[in-house]
């Protein structure tokens, strides 16, 4: 199995996280987590140490917001949400990927 150290190039963990709170809406960790390994076929295996300083990196850049809240388990969790300045970095970042996976494809190619 693949693990997100050898699948996923730094700075796309970021594209990721804020793609998954644009599509599902706000979202605790864990189930951020979850809906990245379940998208990805279990390919993406997230822990804590992985996701959670990219979510306090998010966070710090003010492209996601948090407030604690209840979940369905009516346990207390930190559930993060997009920002406004979070949906046009999506945007920016998204536009970066497309152009880098057509140069990798380039290279993959032997272009």
């Amino acid at each position: 199995m693949v693990t997100e150290r050898s699948a996923v190039l730094q700075g796309t963990l970021d594209l990721l996280v804020l793609k998954t709170l644009d599509v599902i809406g706000p979202m605790h960790g864990y189930a951020i987590a979850r809906r990245l390994q379940q998208v990805s076929d279990e390919v993406l295996q997230l822990n804590q140490g992985t996701l959670y300083p990219a979510l306090i990196r998010l966070q710090s850049r003010g492209w996601i917001s948090s407030a604690w809240k209840a979940t369905e388990n009516n346990r207390k969790a930190k559930y993060y949400a997009l920002t406004k300045t979070g949906r046009k970095q999506l945007e920016r970042e998204a536009q970066n990927w497309d152009r880098m996976a057509v140069v990798i494809y380039r290279v993959l190619e032997g272009a």
